[in-house]
């Protein structure tokens, strides 16, 4: 069971963190470079349109998987790592990020470029840019501490 809800917890992380990498530092770039306004705005409805709902089910795996492997197998918050502490919090502190990217600067993003309001749908785009930012490195920085974390915070 526990190989299971590890795996499991593991792809979530892989497919919300690695979405953030290659749409920061891959996607943007490109699209900043090579696109104007409407259709770089547009891009990124659609980009976000079909990223945000692994996000959704990544956070759902995550909370579930996590809480479960915590509270049903491993004894509480007691019987876990100083390094299991500091993961939760900062997958807590992304996942309330990406809430407020979702429901905030999203929701403004999409009815700009509805009403095909380019200077406020770029406006809510460098919002978005800065939270997927903030979020890209606590990412890889949970990453980095579930990966090596019981060898370096104990």
């Amino acid at each position: 069971m526990m190989a299971l809800l590890v795996v499991l917890h593991v792809l979530a992380a892989v497919v919300w963190v690695g979405g953030m990498v290659f749409a920061y530092m891959f996607l943007r770039p490109v699209a900043g470079a090579q696109l104007e306004p409407p259709a770089r705005l547009t891009l990124w409805v659609g980009v976000f349109g079909r990223f945000f709902p692994w996000v959704w089910a990544s956070v759902i795996v995550l909370l579930g998987t996590g809480f479960y492997m915590i509270f049903g197998l491993l004894g509480g918050m007691g019987g876990v790592g100083l390094y299991v502490h500091v993961m939760l919090v900062l997958g807590i502190v992304m996942m309330a990020i990406f809430l407020h990217i979702f429901f905030a600067p999203y929701g403004r993003l999409k009815r700009a470029v509805a009403a095909q309001d380019w200077p406020v749908g770029g406006k809510a785009l460098a919002q978005i840019r800065l939270l997927v930012g903030t979020n890209t490195l606590l990412g890889l920085l949970t990453v980095a501490i579930a990966s090596g974390g019981r060898f370096f915070v104990s």
